[in-house]
């Protein structure tokens, strides 16, 4: 090894101390030097040099055990900062998040279309507001931002009832470079179905295995992938787009029509016109908020939905589940609860229905974070960047020496 990955090795092995803290809450300096593999010595000038950067803190000595008391060292909450913003086909949102993950502000703003100027605009605004509410120390202390975003924003104008070129400004839009001007943070950009899958894997507790195929039901359905514990993002970052998978037959409409894709059959801007087309404001009955005796009306059209997009998406799951062996299927999205999760149980006998032998079960599981999945994953991801051992940014796992 080069003399100068010394550094790395030191900023790892802090990176480990962190994790350690953040997945157990608190742990003595000898439980830390244990859960880290690192000796007694090392952990111990590791925690002191974060407990002088203020990221970690001392708590009341725990007395009556046996031996010395000990005094527990725990995660500072206000040690570090993230802001995530999500920049939707329907809305955009941001929030601001401590060390611990825990809301310190968040703001929303709806629209009917993801127009390029005024929506980057708002997307600013929102995240600069948020930032005014830190004093300028806690400010210092935002280790990054996240955006959280669709890959291809431009592309289904049509599906939004745009005319043709409207949301072609996102194509040389750029957004991280924005963002950076205008907040002076470090900015990494996230397909918003990932960050999505993120938020459950950091925050949620719905994945629980080493597999799983994690889809959001979003304006446009989206998903994601995770393989030996990671969120895979694959060579072009296509991992997840169930919403590409082509539906209906090869040749729907004679020589020259392309076929259709998942998108078009279970996505909720389907939802939404259909509830609009009776009345109906898509976004009242989305959040559960209808107060005007249409929620019977509402539930039926959701469920004559529901049927027509779990036929189409139990198909792309067992042709997942026949590539990657996944060992749980997670649905999760910006439905209400009670929608969601009678549209999981839909989709699960949807897939039972299927002849799938030679394919091991996976089962279908509600997602348990909700429509805020998107951009707490954008949050989330910074943090995790900064304070995860587990990174290429540093060095490989499982190469922590004694270093401080």
């Amino acid at each position: 090894m080069r003399g100068g990955d010394t550094t790395g090795l030191r900023a790892y092995n802090e990176r480990l101390v962190m994790h350690a803290l953040l997945q157990a809450g608190m742990l003595s300096k000898a439980e830390i030097a244990r859960e880290t593999g690192l000796s007694g010595q090392a952990a111990s000038v590791i925690v002191n040099r974060l407990l002088d950067d203020g990221l970690l803190v001392k708590l009341d000595k725990v007395r009556g055990q046996v031996g010395q008391p000990s005094t527990p060292i725990a995660p500072n909450p206000e040690g570090a900062y993230s802001l995530g913003v999500k920049i939707g086909r329907r809305s955009v949102e941001a929030i601001l998040i401590n060390l611990l993950g825990e809301e310190m502000g968040a703001s929303r703003v709806r629209y009917d279309a993801p127009l390029p100027e005024p929506t980057i605009s708002t997307a600013i605004a929102q995240a600069v507001g948020l930032l005014g509410h830190l004093s300028p120390a806690a400010r210092s202390r935002v280790v990054g931002l996240g955006v959280a975003m669709p890959d291809e924003i431009h592309a289904w104008s049509a599906e939004l009832g745009l005319a043709p070129g409207a949301l072609d400004g996102w194509r040389d839009a750029d957004i991280g470079g924005a963002f950076a001007r205008e907040t002076g943070l470090p900015v990494t950009r996230y397909n918003d179905a990932a960050a999505a899958c993120a938020a459950e894997m950091i925050a949620g507790h719905a994945i629980t295995s080493r597999s799983a195929l994690y889809i959001y039901l979003g304006t446009f359905i989206g998903g994601g992938v995770v393989i030996d514990g990671r969120l895979y993002r694959g060579e072009q970052g296509n991992a997840g787009a169930i919403g590409s998978m082509p539906t209906g037959p090869t040749n729907p409409a004679g020589p020259g029509a392309s076929p259709g894709q998942l998108i078009h059959a279970a996505s909720i801007f389907l939802l939404e016109r259909e509830l609009a087309a009776a009345g109906i404001d898509p976004s009242a009955a989305l959040s559960a908020a209808l107060a005007d005796g249409s929620g019977e009306r509402a539930d039926a059209i959701f469920d004559a939905w529901a049927e027509t997009a779990c036929a189409e998406l139990s198909r792309a799951v067992v042709s997942a589940l026949s590539v990657i062996d996944f060992q749980e299927v997670v649905v999760d999205g910006f439905l209400p609860p009670s929608w969601r999760d009678r549209f999981t149980q839909r989709l699960a006998a949807a897939v039972e229905r299927f002849n799938r032998s030679g394919l091991k079960a996976a089962p279908v599981l509600a997602g348990s974070i909700g429509p805020m999945a998107r951009v707490l994953g954008a949050a989330m991801l910074p943090l995790k960047a900064r304070f995860s051992p587990d990174t290429d940014l540093l060095v490989r796992s499982g190469m922590a020496r004694d270093l401080v």
